[in-house]
């Protein structure tokens, strides 16, 4: 693997020139994903999973009426933009709704964008066809190791790691468009490198890195799973390193500090042409990717199985509800999602860090650890330069 150069160490004036915030400007396009809480109901119980809930909730889903209605508005929202917004069949578990097929055609007919976030164990040949002729531009397939041991261990059932294999390898013959989907913990991240191979090897066509947050059932990992801030830096340094092999998509999610990187590393450019040319990703036409790293409410939202709007699946701020109000009034209108795309507005040191409209810091981990979704993002190990001058107080944390 090329390895990335050290960056733990303060910044330098070039650095500096680098990362300059001041050349990136506040994301304020459309609404370009909309990750939909399909179903609370699961057939996995994994450790590090968003959800409360029990699958006994089930019956609180939102009906195939009320389902239908998010659809359109959605789409009727897509229609005033400039691009139409693509939305996310999430859970839970999608298979485990019994009208996931309908909703994805009625999206289809709507002119909606449609992809699919599973954990990979249901797929078997006649739901790989059945994904194959539908509008479903890609898959998301969860695998959180590179071996059985670690995979099984994390998502709490045996057989689940050959499971999702297989199931992955079946949208590969069909030739359907997938990505593997990875949450980082102390359990799994020294396979990060194998787990690019198993992707690259199996026909993935991206590799998307989830950076753990303490949600849900992710609280209980809080304590013994969650990397240190430090840990984070070096980890983000070993992505940088694999997304400039080329060959496979690489995106992190929930690790904002990740665009900070990306340009000390120099590697900003050239991930700016990949993200041009990104109409050849399915899923992904006609969108360029945001430069902010938190997007947290600023061209994505999530919406929960009982119809409540949250800025993103990890961060419980209740936004409104698509059942009682209408998505574009939500968006225009809600105070916390128009505060959430205020940087200037950032608490701590990202208040002052000279990269606060490329990264933002989580959102979601701030309030996790805070109850303020505007604090500080707490697993950063960054000092900003206006900081080196206040000796120690923002040392590393170990």
């Amino acid at each position: 693997m090329q390895q990335a150069k050290e960056v733990l160490s303060e910044p330098t004036n070039k650095d500096q020139s680098i990362i300059d915030a001041t050349q990136v400007s506040q994301p304020s396009g459309p609404l370009r994903l909309l990750f939909w809480e399909s179903t609370i109901k699961c057939n996995l119980a994994c450790a590090h999973c968003r959800r409360l809930e029990s699958n006994e909730s089930a019956g609180k889903d939102m009906s195939t009426k009320q389902a239908k209605d998010l659809i359109e508005q959605l789409a009727q929202l897509g229609r005033s933009q400039s691009t139409m917004p693509i939305l996310v069949f999430s859970g839970g578990e999608p298979f485990c709704r019994d009208d996931i097929f309908e909703l994805v055609g009625y999206a289809d007919s709507l002119g909606l964008g449609c992809a699919l976030a599973t954990n990979g164990t249901l797929i078997d040949d006649k739901l790989a066809q059945w994904i194959k002729d539908s509008c479903i531009a890609r898959v998301a397939i969860s695998l959180d190791g590179a071996t059985t041991d670690v995979h099984n261990k994390l998502r709490k059932q045996d057989g689940s790691f050959e499971k999702a294999l297989e199931g992955a390898k079946l949208l590969s013959q069909m030739g359907v468009h997938f990505q593997i989907n990875i949450t980082l913990t102390k359990q799994n991240a020294h396979q990060l490198e194998e787990v690019y191979q198993l992707a690259k090897s199996i026909g993935a066509a991206a590799l998307h890195i989830f950076m753990l947050v303490p949600v849900g059932c992710g609280q209980t990992l809080a304590e013994t799973d969650m990397l240190t801030p430090r840990q984070y830096e070096e980890k983000l340094l070993e992505i940088c390193g694999l997304d400039a092999i080329g060959g496979l998509q690489v995106k992190v999610t929930c690790g904002p500090h990740y665009e900070r990187i990306l340009r000390q590393q120099g590697l900003r450019k050239t991930h700016s042409q990949t993200e041009q040319n990104s109409s050849s990703v399915p899923g992904r036409a006609g969108h360029t990717m945001s430069s902010r790293g938190c997007l947290a409410g600023n061209g994505v939202l999530f919406v929960g199985h009982q119809g409540d709007v949250f800025p993103c699946g990890y961060l419980p701020v209740k936004c409104g509800n698509v059942i009682k109000e209408r998505l574009a009034d939500i968006i225009r209108s809600n105070k916390d999602l128009a505060r959430m795309r205020d940087s200037e507005a950032l608490e701590g040191k990202c208040g002052y860090c000279e990269c606060r409209k490329i990264c933002g810091g989580c959102r979601a981990r701030a309030y996790a650890q805070t109850g303020n979704y505007m604090a500080e993002e707490p697993f950063c190990a960054y000092i900003p330069a206006s900081a080196l001058q206040q000796s120690g107080e923002y040392d590393l944390k170990r």
